[in-house]
């Protein structure tokens, strides 16, 4: 069970959106912030003043999941996470409310703060068969902090405050064939209507998921669940929390439950130096910004939060070698799979001599399996040249080049069909299935290899050949069509 690299990815939805770019009080998307997982208190969402009480999710537990019996019965630990509001309020010597106030050289600044609670229930699967309750609290409370300036004389203080929250946790199995289907809901349930936003978020669960593990049981992938789970998979619903499988790859005692979709075994990108906290973060755009901000703008940022402070610091420091391993690593989605030129058996031949059919495919042999990321790319040296000038390699000629896809030569004009599978774009599902005329075929500078097309059937094919405007696959995506097949 590897808990401390899904509590990794745990730990970065909890605070995903905790404070966004440019990290200041002052900015205007830190006035309105906890965008994920915020479960208000009941009536707060249709007085319009915060979110809706509830989220729920159903997953599916493979009651045998081949390995042997163990004495105890199976059993669930259920960790509900969340961060907890926490009130910075600055005061000057007179106990007066300021928006800012300096101290021994540090400026201190009024601020909304927010405390990681988490809240652990065990349960065993019978327990939950019958319905399964249990509520689940965190106590409010008030801390002081004195300020002194350099000679020791008082200057204010920082005044933190947390509301209590309360919440139930509810859990319920239903059996479906060999699987067992668990639903599992958390529920704000404050007693008091809120009368202002502001009262509403304090006393709101932000950043709010599970992370569930399984003894003596194994969960099932809802995304790719195997033959015999897909209907069980098919029939679970989900409100507001999305369960994906955690930990190493091929794991089944692991599983979080997010206010964001995400895949089976989600990992935090290795070239990632640390929490950046923006929305969908991109490391190194973010991180060039945080360098291109003046002092004066880092001083305010540094004043805001002390998480804040640590990424400007952080940013600050960072080498220039630290900074070049954020530009991506080129990663191989096929580790594993055929290679080597195979050998091709069609069924018959047309009357023209070209091949008819779906033809038989048999590889030479099977690469490496291992992970693609201890893989160096290729090396695409071009001297004096910039790599981004097309002089740059001179054998490289999209108009005449040539990639072979199952034993055929594809180039410009060939025809052939569509198959997405990166899951890169949305626009993806459309193509399926297509048949597209191939424009050119590129390489790039880490040596993959794509195809330039337009599909046949689109009418601004032509318009898309006159300003260059192509779609781009892998050679992995396209089936060539034979000589002689009707674009249509």
């Amino acid at each position: 069970m590897n808990l401390g690299l899904a509590r990794t990815v745990a730990d970065a939805v909890l605070y995903e959106g905790y404070l966004l770019y440019p990290y200041r009080a002052s900015s205007s998307k830190n006035r309105a912030r906890w965008q994920f997982g915020v479960l208000g208190p009941p009536g707060a969402a249709t007085g319009g003043l915060g979110e809706e009480p509830s989220m729920a999710m159903q997953c599916l537990v493979d009651a045998d999941p081949g390995e042997p019996a163990t004495v105890a019965p199976p059993r669930l630990v259920l960790h509900l996470r969340f961060l907890q509001i926490q009130r910075r309020q600055v005061l000057d010597a007179e106990g007066q409310e300021v928006a800012e106030l300096e101290a021994d050289g540090t400026t201190w600044t009024t601020w909304d703060e927010a405390v990681d609670q988490e809240l652990t229930f065990t349960a065993s699967l019978e327990e939950l068969g019958s319905g399964w309750e249990r509520p689940g609290a965190v106590d409010g409370g008030e801390d002081v902090e004195l300020l002194t300036a350099a000679d020791g004389s008082a200057v204010g203080q920082v005044v933190r405050r947390r509301w209590p929250l309360s919440a139930r946790v509810r859990a319920s199995t239903t059996a479906y064939g060999r699987f067992v289907r668990l639903e599992v809901g958390v529920d704000n349930v404050h007693g008091e209507v809120p009368t202002t936003k502001a009262d509403a978020v304090r006393r709101s669960f932000i950043g709010t998921h599970l992370l569930l593990e399984a003894h003596g049981v194994g969960f099932v992938s809802l995304l790719e669940p195997a033959d015999e789970a897909s209907d069980a998979a098919a029939a679970c619903t989900q409100r507001r929390c999305w369960p994906v499988l955690a930990g190493s790859p091929g794991d089944t005692d692991l599983l979080l439950g997010l206010p964001i979709i995400l895949y089976d075994y989600p990992e935090v990108a290795a070239e990632s130096a640390g929490a950046l906290f923006d929305a969908t973060e991109i490391d190194e755009i973010l991180t060039l910004r945080v360098l291109t901000m003046t002092e004066q703008e880092k001083a305010e940022a540094r004043a805001t939060d002390p998480r804040a402070r640590e990424i400007i610091d952080r940013c600050d420091a960072m080498t220039p070698e630290t900074l070049q391993l954020m530009h991506g690593a080129l990663r191989s989605p096929h580790a594993g799979e055929p290679v080597g030129m195979p050998e091709m058996h069609w069924p018959g031949l047309g009357d023209f001599g070209e091949p008819v059919g779906v033809p038989e495919v048999h590889w030479p042999g099977l690469g490496e399996v291992g992970d693609a990321r201890d893989v160096d790319p290729q090396v695409f040296r071009t001297g004096d040249v910039p790599w981004w000038d097309p002089e740059a390699d001179a054998a490289v000629q999209p108009e005449v080049d040539v990639v072979v896809i199952q034993g055929v030569r594809v180039s410009k004009g060939s025809l052939v069909r569509v198959h997405p599978n990166r899951r890169a774009d949305a626009q993806d599902i459309f193509f399926a299935d297509q048949i597209a005329r191939v424009t050119a075929v590129l390489s790039d500078v880490d040596g993959g290899t794509h195809v330039a097309v337009v599909l046949v059937d689109d009418p601004a094919a032509d318009l898309h050949d006159w300003y260059g405007r192509y779609f781009y696959f892998a050679p992995d995506e396209l089936e060539p069509l034979p000589v002689g097949v009707p674009p249509t």
